[in-house]
């Protein structure tokens, strides 16, 4: 099923952590991140690519994970389709007005329980002075700060049914299904879709805590491979935690960094474009668990931790 292309793309997230301060520092001095402002006690931020106001808003909360999934829609009547559907199944929550720079926001929750909010309006940001590109067509220039992400890339959540949450972007949001994880049992422990022509924008790996509303992690795409290695090596430098790569995913073969941010919360870098789904007649392609067990495309098996460590955390569960 193709996708409606109603959702023109994954827009910004919200990530709550308990450490505000040093989150901030992270996303600005690691990544590369400009904050933009602040509404409440939340901190807003961007990416220089990005041409909208926030790519990503970190709020103050007495745990880790994540808040709110915002999305725009591809104008008002693809807005008007997609709330009708969505209050059809149950799951709308209502209006409230946007987070700055972007207009009314229809919020609904997936059958997980994670909030999203979908909107059409939408402020471009114009940079000042002291930050405006020399490339026109760019939003606002390099930072030359740390490793200089150019954008969002992708959200993977953590779902107690992966099947049921796929079904809902699908059917509900219009996404397609590209890539999946399909036990010997029949059952789907991931599932990668798409609004646009990327690979994936968001994400469902089975959590096995059976805990609903949690965070595997989010993803910022840089431009090269080499670029991951890079961002390796700054990540030493400025004591980042990294969980694991550089590596390649056999899955979309993105080339990827994971770390966590001081918050917990955990943070893939990956090469953008790493594959595009042009055809609109693509047939999901199936991971098999013994093709799975073979671990990513350079031979490296998937470390214990991406299975049990997801925001927040669960008591007693080992992350």
């Amino acid at each position: 099923m193709p996708p409606l292309h109603d959702v023109a793309h994954l827009a910004h997230l919200e990530l709550r952590t308990p450490v505000l301060e040093e989150s901030v520092a992270f996303f600005t001095d690691y990544l590369g991140l400009t904050v933009n402002g602040t509404v409440g006690d939340s901190v807003l931020l961007r990416a220089f690519d990005d041409y909208e106001q926030t790519t990503l808003k970190l709020t103050p909360h007495a745990t880790s994970g994540i808040g709110r999934t915002s999305l725009r829609a591809a104008s008002p009547e693809a807005l008007d389709r997609r709330v009708a559907a969505i209050e059809a199944t149950g799951h709308g929550l209502g209006w409230v007005d946007g987070d700055p720079g972007t207009g009314p926001t229809y919020l609904f929750t997936d059958p997980d329980g994670h909030e999203v909010g979908i909107y059409y309006e939408s402020e471009w940001y114009r940079a000042p002075a002291e930050l405006a590109p020399s490339l026109k067509n760019q939003a606002q220039a390099y930072p030359g700060r740390g490793v200089c992400v150019r954008r969002l890339d992708h959200v993977n959540y953590l779902g107690v049914e992966v099947e049921t949450n796929r079904d809902y972007l699908r059917d509900t949001l219009g996404a397609m299904v590209t890539e999946q994880i399909v036990l010997d049992d029949g059952s789907v422990a991931g599932s990668w879709t798409t609004f646009t022509n990327k690979g994936y924008d968001a994400v469902y790996t089975r959590d096995r805590t059976g805990t609903a509303g949690r965070l595997h992690h989010i993803a910022f795409a840089v431009d090269s491979r080499a670029d991951i290695l890079r961002a390796a090596d700054i990540a030493i430098d400025h004591g980042v935690f990294i969980e694991t790569g550089p590596h390649k995913h056999a899955i979309q073969q993105t080339v990827f960094l994971y770390v966590y941010e001081p918050a917990g919360n955990r943070i893939e870098l990956c090469n953008a474009g790493a594959r595009l789904v042009l055809a609109p007649d693509w047939e999901p392609v199936d991971w098999t668990e013994a093709e799975r067990a073979k671990g990513q495309a350079w031979g490296l098996q998937t470390i214990a931790s991406f299975h049990t460590h997801g925001t927040p955390p669960v008591e007693g569960v080992a992350s």
